[in-house]
């Protein structure tokens, strides 16, 4: 059942109406929506659902009036908010996108929140005491003085939303807020929403491919259909006790109807016999923005990654898990400490991954970033593709096959001549990942890969993975998806926040018996997971005089 409201005196949200809307992107032969018709009332919770690719980001991007013009697509039929055209409601709507990077604005984190404040001028004795609100709203503890260039990913996404809450909006739409944030910042997060719409009165509309984390406190399902209109629409109960099943079929994330997990093949001990790149005493860190020493996010870390086996690094949002898989990936130096390649995955280039060049990197150490557009360059999907197949120096038809076979596997043939800033966030999250897939390396590094994905993409995704590490391909995934690492992960190394010096590791005798890890001090345990090795480290930020990590 819906959470219970406690409505303040005014209702101020916005009422969303469309009717036979549609929008097709500038050069993409089908549009991203059509003949949508939809009425949500003032003050409703709506959870928008839909497989990845049926055009939830369009939507959300057309009611907040940021689309575009006839330049940038063909609208067809009406879309209202509060009786105006988008356009003319700015003031009205709040977004926060599924890319917070693409919202931070300024360099500090106070004067960040309250931009928006100060765009829809709100008196000056007002802003502040609303950016403090905010920012206490969504947990973010940090100075209002703080660099926002020195968060991770999961803060800017706290910091989005913080901005939008401040402003106060009558309607707040949420392009998956919650997607890269740890569990407890899950429901701290959307507790924060709550908190907000129920003192405002504002019409709440959130995209979310986990049903679980707002089913309970949402008025209404609305489901779009891939091919035009609605597959669903309704109470929440109703939709998904009557609907369950077949939503589920066409890739709806439905509690009762989980993915089913890839088999893998071989025994769990006869893994990770070959070591491809190890890490002693390692410690991460990055250069700030006009600092000159690097702020060292997590260290005393001993790992090593085997081929054939997945490693998931966990652990709340601040903690350094994508400096540490960009140390691993050589696209940072080591802070301190000893990172090397064996002869296995090195041959010849020596043992320091970030010496390497670019190119001995392609079919060594392939990376995906958190955010799937800092690596993309081509004006089309396929030529995408095709840029690290090129650079290795493969042949037209080599190039095609593996271009082909990636596109039809990961579900974007369809969007093959797309431009790869058009697609949906699942489809640029699959796209990233299959262009690293393209140099077939012996390493996998990923960031967050499962960010944005229906049930069926998600399941196609890790299928594929699993094929990957049983031809001997490691597997290393910065997540906050319990089921990926469930599906797949062999060894989980859990940062924990903390100070002072590393705590060390501990590591269950489960899957990698065979394997002595030092314990020096354990303060902290990482979850446990059947079948999976477990190691968890306390970090903390400290400064290495004259250490530079950028």
């Amino acid at each position: 059942m819906p959470a219970p409201r406690r409505r303040g005196p005014a209702m101020t949200g916005a009422r969303v109406t469309a009717s036979g809307w549609g929008w097709r992107h500038a050069g993409r032969a089908r549009p991203a929506v059509s003949e949508l018709d939809l009425d949500i009332r003032p003050g409703e919770r709506v959870l928008l659902l839909g497989p990845s690719g049926a055009g939830k980001s369009t939507l959300m991007h057309a009611l907040a009036g940021v689309l575009g013009d006839d330049e940038d697509g063909d609208e067809t039929g009406e879309l209202l908010v509060d009786g105006r055209r988008p356009s003319a409601s700015r003031g009205r709507v709040g977004l926060v996108l599924q890319d917070p990077d693409s919202q931070v604005v300024l360099a500090r984190v106070g004067d960040d929140v309250a931009f928006g404040c100060e765009n829809l001028a709100v008196p000056r004795a007002e802003i502040w005491p609303r950016v403090g609100q905010a920012l206490a709203a969504v947990g973010l503890d940090l100075p209002l003085r703080h660099p926002t260039s020195a968060l991770s990913g999961g803060q800017k996404q706290r910091l989005a939303l913080a901005g939008v809450l401040a402003m106060r909006p009558g309607l707040v739409l949420l392009d998956e807020p919650t997607a890269n944030l740890d569990p407890e910042g899950v429901v701290e997060v959307r507790d924060a929403v709550l908190r907000s719409v129920e003192a405002s009165g504002a019409t709440l509309i959130v995209i979310e491919h986990r049903v679980a984390v707002w089913q309970n406190v949402v008025d209404r399902i609305v489901v779009l259909d891939p091919v035009g209109g609605i597959l669903a629409d309704g109470p929440t109960d109703s939709v998904l006790s009557a609907e369950g099943e077949r939503l589920a079929a066409a890739g709806v994330w439905i509690p009762r109807f989980p993915p089913a997990p890839p088999e893998r093949r071989g025994s769990p001990d006869t893994r990770g016999e070959e070591v491809l790149l190890s890490a002693d005493d390692l410690a991460v860190g990055r250069v700030p923005f006009a600092r000159k020493r690097a702020v060292v996010v997590a260290h005393g870390l001993d790992l090593a990654v085997a081929a054939g086996t997945a490693t998931a690094i966990t652990g709340p949002n601040g903690t350094g898990k994508s400096t540490l898989a960009l140390t691993l990936a050589g696209l940072l130096p080591p802070a301190d400490g000893r990172l090397a390649a064996t002869d296995a995955l090195a041959a010849g280039l020596g043992a320091a991954p970030h010496r390497w060049r670019s190119r001995d990197l392609l079919a060594r150490i392939g990376t995906v970033f958190q955010d799937p557009e800092h690596q993309f360059l081509a004006g089309t999907v396929r030529n995408e593709l095709a840029i690290g197949p090129r650079a290795l120096g493969l042949g037209g038809a080599e190039q095609a096959e593996r271009v082909d076979a990636l596109l039809h596997r990961l579900r974007l043939d369809h969007l093959a001549d797309a431009n790869p800033f058009t697609l949906s966030g699942g489809e640029k999250r699959r796209l990233s990942v299959a262009t690293v897939l393209a140099t077939r390396p012996r390493l996998l590094v990923l960031d967050e890969p499962t960010f944005g994905q229906d049930s069926r993409t998600w399941a196609e995704l890790v299928r594929l993975l699993a094929e990957l590490l049983d031809t001997g391909t490691a597997v290393l995934a910065v997540t906050h998806d319990e089921q990926f690492v469930t599906a797949l992960a062999d060894v989980r190394l859990t940062l924990v926040p903390g100070t002072g010096p590393a705590s060390g590791h501990s590591m269950s005798n489960r899957s990698m018996s065979n394997r002595s890890v030092s314990n020096r001090s354990v303060s902290n345990r990482s979850v446990s997971t059947p079948g999976v090795s477990t190691h968890s480290v306390t970090t903390g930020p400290r400064e290495r005089a004259g250490t530079d990590a950028s």
